[in-house]
């Protein structure tokens, strides 16, 4: 194999295709032939370094570490000259530190422990010797050689792995189900339905480190006596199909995948099933029925998927991140994986933090880290130094934690005490300016959206609790609402079928308990304490710091604003439709709602 002095990882996020990333990975090997150094320097495609949608195409170069952005094909010849050839970091193609977003490539944040991540940006995906340099396939060859599918099940179960879909029960438990199982064929089933609005960790390990969940699906396989395993992944995510594909392929190529895998009586094969993007599909049931070709709803459980599960045969669903970190535990043992996290909630798990906070992106912590700590010491704090007012996790039917509960651990069991999910690992930052009955609103709007509708309570019971949200932010609740919304939001848990219906009323019953006097303002004093539901807010002129310039009347889309020029100006609230127009082109900051 070949020694390079210079490995170069180009990014092909799809935005950086579109401004020419592989137009310039060309002009960059033409250019390394050139100068007589291709022998030299290495390249490689990965998912993302910077900030793909304002400053590709981008580049990293290593073992240097530095970061090209914003490049272009005319500036190859001159990168490869100066840094290639005579050493010299050009700096006016170098990425600014505040612009360098990769939370793979970089050094991990304070508290993070990267695991499931280990490798996203920093192998080929599409490289399966990489993957291999990287230990990949090692566990495996221990697994086929050294134990039996029942020890397997006892590490895991030893490791104290729960799946990491959201629901959290024992990998190593559910294994076993299906284990004890009789009827063949089994099938393993890998959930890449990521849905959740802001939620990419299955995005990221899909497109940067497929291999690692293509290793734990295989030795999941040999564990409950699987032939046939599908990878469910959602068709907006392209990038990620492509290099699952790939990888599949060239494990079957090596060995990994197929008949008599590493010259043992285990055979086993992947394939990708593309679902069509049904937020439901990521309920197990739901999922296994879009596999089947059928219309992707819920079934009832009992049976189970253990026992009845793709085909109506026995079969294992577990999520990206379960898979990927599978292979970890059998190469390090049990005892490493459950050193870390809580006495329940073992290991590490990967969220996407998002929101009103300054770094937002993927990290990957211990479970038992509380919340302060991610939100201030991983994420730099609120954005635009505003104050904290809630975070919501679990993602759409995630529940919705005040400011008192900051010192909150997270793990699954902390969670659901109080009110909230650990989901599949969406969490969204909110500031001291958020309305939280918009907030509320605006997740029930995506969950009835969502709905299948095969169950009453999800189909009708989203819609009523939406239709009285929409009413109290409009300015018109009503005594009783409140109430209502509790009644609602009870029955709804209580008699739907899936996990959708039943998580759905999370947000809006956290965040009647935890931010009552938000929608009793609303509904009683016809008030947004955030200032935020346009129809029960009012904007109005400050007279000492009006300059009667006319901007905002000049501006105004229904001519509600009305005053002679340098005299103070008035806004006629009957007229004003609450756009806020006037605000963003007044220069004198003279307009302020109430």
């Amino acid at each position: 194999m070949p020694f390079f002095r210079s490995h170069v990882l180009i990014s092909v996020d799809p935005e950086c295709l579109k401004r020419g990333a592989h137009e310039v990975m060309d002009a960059l090997q033409d250019e390394l032939v050139q100068q007589g150094l291709n022998e030299e320097v290495q390249i490689l495609e990965t998912s993302r370094i910077g900030d793909p949608v304002q400053f590709g195409p981008d580049l990293m170069v290593y073992p240097e570490g530095v970061h090209y952005a914003n490049l272009s094909v005319d500036d190859i010849p001159f990168l490869v000259e100066e840094h290639f050839l005579k050493g010299r970091v050009v700096n006016k193609f170098v990425a600014q530190e505040s612009i360098i977003a990769d939370e793979e490539l970089g050094m991990p944040k304070a508290k993070e422990i990267r695991i499931v991540l280990r490798n996203c940006g920093k192998i080929d995906p599409n490289n399966i010797e990489e993957y291999i340099a990287e230990d990949g396939y090692m566990a495996l060859g221990r697994v086929l050689t050294e134990l039996s599918p029942e020890d397997v099940i006892n590490e895991v179960l030893s490791s104290g792995l729960r799946g990491r879909g959201g629901a959290g029960f024992p990998t190593g438990k559910k294994w076993s189900f299906a284990r004890a199982s009789a009827s063949t064929p089994k099938y393993v089933i890998c959930n890449a339905d990521e849905g959740d609005p802001g939620a990419f960790m299955n995005r990221r390990v899909l497109e940067s480190d497929p291999h690692a969940v293509v290793e734990g699906m295989i030795i999941a396989a040999y564990a409950i006596g699987s032939s046939q395993g599908y990878v469910y992944c959602r068709a907006e995510y392209p990038l990620a199909v492509k290099t699952l594909n790939i990888a599949i392929q060239q494990a079957r190529e090596f060995g990994f995948l197929g008949k008599n895998i590493m010259g043992t009586d285990f055979s086993f094969d992947l394939e990708v099933r593309m679902g069509a993007g049904a937020f439901v599909c990521g309920e197990e049931t739901a999922l296994m029925s879009s596999i089947e070709g059928k219309r992707g709803e819920p079934r009832p459980r009992p049976p189970f998927p253990a026992v009845r599960g793709l085909f109506m045969q026995p079969s294992n669903i577990n999520n990206v991140e379960t898979y990927a970190v599978v292979p970890q535990i059998m190469l390090r043992g049990p005892e490493w994986y459950a050193s870390m996290g809580t006495e329940k909630s073992k290991g590490t798990k990967t969220f996407a933090l998002a929101g009103d906070v300054k770094n937002t992106g993927l990290i990957e912590v211990p479970l038992g880290i509380t919340l302060r700590e991610i939100i201030f010491d991983v994420g730099g704090g609120i954005k635009d130094n505003k104050g904290f007012k809630a975070i919501q996790t679990g993602g759409p039917m995630g529940g919705m934690i005040p400011t008192k509960l900051l010192d909150l651990p997270i793990d699954y069991e902390s969670l659901a005490s109080a009110g909230s999910i650990m989901g599949s690992g969406g969490l969204i930052v909110m500031d001291d300016e958020t309305c939280m009955v918009d907030i509320a609103r605006f997740f029930m709007d995506f969950t009835q959206d969502e709905s299948c509708g095969k169950c009453v309570p999800c189909r009708v019971g989203t819609r009523r609790i939406l239709e009285i949200l929409n009413r109290i932010c409009e300015g018109n609740g009503r005594d009783g609402d409140i109430e209502l919304l509790e009644k609602l939001c009870y029955e709804i848990k209580r008699d739907s079928l899936c996990g959708l219906g039943q998580g759905a009323p999370n947000p809006v019953e956290t965040a009647l308990k935890y931010f009552r006097e938000e929608f009793e303002a609303h509904i009683y004093e016809k008030r947004c304490p955030a200032k935020v539901c346009r129809n029960l807010i009012t904007y109005e002129v400050i007279t000492d710091a009006c300059t009667g310039c006319t901007v905002c009347a000049r501006n105004c889309p229904v001519t509600a604003i009305s005053g002679e020029r340098r005299q103070p100006h008035l806004i006629d609230p009957d007229i004003c439709i609450r756009c806020g127009i006037c605000m963003q082109v007044c220069n004198f900051n003279a307009i302020h709602i109430i």
